[in-house]
C-alpha cells in the first residue's frame, strides 16, 4: 500500500469531456469537479427543468438495469450508463467527486473506462485529510437467477472472478480474474470495451436503443467473427469488460470493498441485487477505516 492509500482522494482540479450517449445518441457534456471529504460520488443534472437535481451514486438508487445501470433520486430524476465512470473512480481510488451532466445519459466515449481514467489522471488526484472507508465482507452472500449467479465472500483485497458463456463462437466461454491494486485497473481492465451481437444491435436500434453505438465504442460480433477492423485488445476482452462492469456496479456500495466477488453469466441486475443483499444482510459486512499501516480499524 502506498503511504497515501489510507486517505480519501478527489481531483486536483475540474475536468471536462463531451461525447455521444450510447442509447440516446445525443451529445452529452460532463464536468468532473473536486468534492470535499465524505461527499462520495454524486451526479448533478444541469439541463433545463432538472438543473440542480442531485443523484447520489448509491446501490439503493438503482432504478433500472436494462442495458446499463440507471440511478434515480427521490423526485424521479435519473442519470444512466454510469457504470464505466464509477469503475474508473473505484479503480483509480477517487472517493469524492461531483459530476455535472447536461443530459440524462453519460457519454459512452471509448465504450470502457480508459478515457475516464485518462481525464481524471490529467486533472490529478489529491489526498484529503480523512481516512478512506472500506466495506469488509464478513460472510458469504449469494444471489441467483436460473443459471446466472453472483456471490461475494470474505477475502484479502478486492478480487473479482467472472465467467461468461455466449453461443457466438467469437465470444464463447471466457473467464477473467482480477485483483484491484494501485495501477492494475488502468493496465489490465480499463480498456476492455462493451460488446454485442450484430443482430442484437439491429434490434436495439429498431427499438430506440444503441443510437450512439458504433465500432468506435463497442465490439460487435457476428457469426463467430469480430467485425471491428482492429480486432480485440485482449483474447478475453469480453470477460474483462464484464469485470469492469462489476467494478462499477459494486462501487455503488459506497466505497472500496474487501472481499472476493465471483459471478457466472451475471450482469448489472444481479450485480446490483448482490450489493443490496450485502448491505442489507445483518453481519454480512461492516464499514471500517484504513490506518497508515494498512490495518482496518472498525469505525
Amino acid at each position: 500500500m502506498r503511504p497515501e492509500d489510507h486517505l480519501q482522494h478527489t481531483l486536483a482540479r475540474p475536468a471536462v469531456c463531451a461525447g455521444v450517449a450510447m442509447h440516446a445518441g445525443t451529445r452529452t457534456r460532463l464536468v468532473l469537479r473536486p468534492a470535499p471529504v465524505g461527499h462520495g460520488i454524486r451526479f448533478v443534472r444541469t439541463d433545463g427543468p432538472f438543473a440542480g437535481e442531485a443523484i447520489p451514486a448509491e446501490a439503493h438508487r438503482v432504478s433500472d438495469t436494462r442495458l446499463c445501470t440507471r440511478l434515480t433520486n427521490d423526485v424521479g430524476v435519473s442519470v444512466a450508463t454510469i457504470e464505466h465512470l464509477m469503475a474508473a473512480c473505484l479503480g483509480l481510488g477517487v472517493d469524492n467527486l461531483l459530476v455535472e451532466i447536461d443530459a440524462e445519459e453519460l457519454p459512452i466515449l471509448d465504450g470502457a473506462s480508459a478515457l475516464f481514467c485518462q481525464l481524471m489522471m490529467q486533472a490529478g488526484l489529491v489526498a484529503q485529510a480523512a481516512p478512506r472507508a472500506v466495506l469488509i465482507v464478513r460472510e458469504k452472500v449469494e444471489v441467483r437467477e436460473g443459471a446466472k449467479w453472483a456471490r461475494i465472500s470474505p477475502g484479502a483485497g478486492f478480487r473479482l472472478s467472472v465467467g461468461i458463456a455466449y453461443e457466438d463462437a467469437a465470444i464463447g466461454e471466457q473467464t477473467a480474474d482480477f485483483i484491484l491494486t494501485p495501477g492494475a485497473f488502468v493496465r489490465e481492465l480499463a480498456y476492455a470495451r462493451t460488446f454485442g451481437l450484430l443482430r442484437e444491435v439491429e434490434w436495439l436500434r429498431a427499438n430506440g436503443y444503441a443510437r450512439g453505438g458504433s465500432m468506435d465504442n463497442a465490439v460487435v460480433v457476428d457469426g463467430g467473427t469480430v467485425l471491428n477492423p482492429g480486432g480485440l485488445l485482449a483474447s478475453n476482452e469480453f470477460a474483462r469488460h464484464k469485470v469492469l462492469d462489476a467494478v462499477g456496479d459494486l462501487a455503488l456500495a459506497g466505497g472500496r470493498i474487501e472481499g472476493h466477488f465471483e459471478a457466472s453469466r451475471s450482469g448489472h441486475a444481479l450485480n446490483n441485487l448482490l450489493v443490496r443483499a450485502l448491505l442489507d444482510t445483518p453481519g454480512a459486512a461492516e464499514w471500517s477505516v484504513l490506518t497508515p499501516q494498512g490495518l482496518a480499524a472498525v469505525a
